[in-house]
């Protein structure tokens, strides 16, 4: 993890439950980048993460009112400021 002046930057998948973080890259291919993108992860939005599941199963974050339910290795893309 990179720390900044009162920030931590990490990838979405870190986070855990009821954390929330400001979106600040998308890495990957550029078809990561586009499916990312259409589906609301964009930088500077605001994500939470709801819940977890085991075993290295996915992710459900909110963006707003909306759900989405991630794979894990696709939230590592996901790059986001904490404060």
């Amino acid at each position: 993890m990179i720390l900044n002046i009162g920030t931590m930057t990490a990838p979405l998948n870190r986070l855990l439950p009821g954390q929330s973080a400001t979106i600040s890259a998308v890495d990957g291919s550029g078809q990561i980048r586009q499916r990312m993108t259409a589906l609301g992860l964009r930088l500077g939005k605001r994500v939470t993460v709801i819940r977890r599941a085991l075993m290295n199963g996915p992710i459900q974050v909110r963006i707003g009112t909306t759900d989405l339910i991630l794979r894990r290795s696709d939230a590592a893309n996901v790059r986001v400021v904490t404060t």
